[in-house]
């Protein structure tokens, strides 16, 4: 328990405070005016901008957001986390549902070529404008039904999407340029080992690199990370009180 550990980083029986303080921070550099609501505009600025403004559209458009802010254009702290663990773990379940009903527009269940090249066509749009040579979506359609394999021809279901392995690789082609192009760019192999060591999640790497960042950027931080530690032991509590 909290109490007999030393190192707060080492609960993980709810989440680590070096989770908590990454989304925190992470939330804090948007939200400019710390009323604990982000707007559409905010989150345009997350990553340098590397997510699709017609993504973020989707987003706020009510499709994944479950809080009463939502309604008003805003993002809750609640919502940000999902969409941060989303965005940075692709291959899990909850995101495979999370970014399947942000790319279902019609919400029919079926992610039809027509919508994949709605959001491709805003990837190609940035890359012509960075002189960044594309693949023609139709090129492009071979290899990601080939990636995905669906039951059914031309049809992308939920259900195929959970039994692909490389899902993060799917949904980044239609939602974070920088994170395809990245991709684009690896060594094959480099892939294939990601697949052969499941040991840690794609989240779990991101949460321990960026605590590290935000830890030794600013040695002047400590109030900020004292604020985020007291909040963090107070979910905690909130939590501990609750359920036992």
């Amino acid at each position: 328990s909290i109490e007999y550990e030393d190192d707060i980083n080492l609960i993980k029986d709810y989440f680590s405070y070096e989770h908590f303080y990454v989304i925190y921070c992470k939330f804090w550099e948007l939200d400019k005016d710390h009323d604990l609501l982000i707007s559409r505009e905010d989150l345009y600025r997350h990553n340098n901008y590397s997510i699709s403004a017609r993504v973020i559209d989707r987003i706020f458009s009510g499709t994944v957001m479950k809080s009463k802010d939502s309604r008003d254009g805003l993002m809750s702290y609640y919502d940000f986390v999902w969409f941060l663990i989303s965005e940075e773990d692709k291959r899990s379940l909850t995101s495979i549902e999370y970014w399947f009903r942000v790319l279902d527009m019609d919400g029919d269940g079926v992610l039809s070529m027509y919508e994949l090249e709605y959001f491709y066509n805003e990837q190609i749009e940035q890359m012509r404008e960075r002189q960044i040579e594309f693949m023609p979506f139709n090129d492009l359609l071979c290899q990601i039904l080939d990636l995905v394999k669906p039951h059914e021809p031309g049809k992308i279901r939920l259900k195929d999407l959970k039994q692909c392995k490389m899902t993060n690789v799917f949904f980044d082609t239609f939602i974070n340029l920088e994170k395809y192009l990245e991709y684009e760019q690896r060594d094959p192999f480099a892939n294939i080992r990601d697949l052969e060591s499941p040991e840690q999640s794609d989240w779990d790497k991101y949460a321990a690199e960026e605590y590290e960042n935000l830890v030794s950027e600013d040695v002047n931080n400590d109030n900020q990370e004292m604020y985020a530690l007291t909040i963090y032991i107070y979910i905690y509590i909130y939590i501990y009180i609750y359920f036992f």
